[in-house]
């Protein structure tokens, strides 16, 4: 296995299906690159999801689990045929357990050129505050 072909395997790891699920669509399904990051008292989650449209993008939270689902629909220019192909289609699916600091009913997701980016607030319960000490 050459190096190139090693980081192509690295690049698109494929989902495994959830237990007691199965796929309803023939095509595999790929775990897709994520960045985690914390502004103030907001955490982004940027999920890259190249080929889905923001209407095939589903964001569910069911108890403590947020699920992403991404459909791809495949792009083949009208009038040509196939000749050499890099990128697996394939749709993309990813789970994160959230903490209870999040606050549930406030986040937000938006999709721009391919990334899908969700902003989970802290919830106010969980934010950092100053205690005053007063002399005694």
């Amino acid at each position: 296995m050459t190096e190139e072909t090693k980081a192509m395997e690295i690049e698109k790891q494929e989902a495994l299906p959830a237990e007691g699920t199965e796929r309803t669509r023939e095509c595999p399904c790929f775990v897709p690159r994520t960045d985690i990051y914390r502004k103030n008292e907001v955490i982004v989650v940027a999920v890259d999801m190249p080929g889905v449209a923001s209407e095939s993008i589903d964001v569910t939270l069911e108890k403590n689990v947020l699920t992403l689902n991404g459909i791809v629909a495949p792009h083949r220019p009208e009038g040509y045929s196939l000749v050499w192909a890099e990128y697996e289609d394939g749709d993309y699916q990813r789970r994160f357990t959230l903490s209870d600091e999040i606050d549930r009913e406030a986040i937000e997701a938006t999709v721009r050129d391919g990334v899908l980016r969700l902003h989970l607030p802290i919830a106010d319960a969980a934010k950092t505050r100053k205690i005053s000490v007063k002399a005694g």
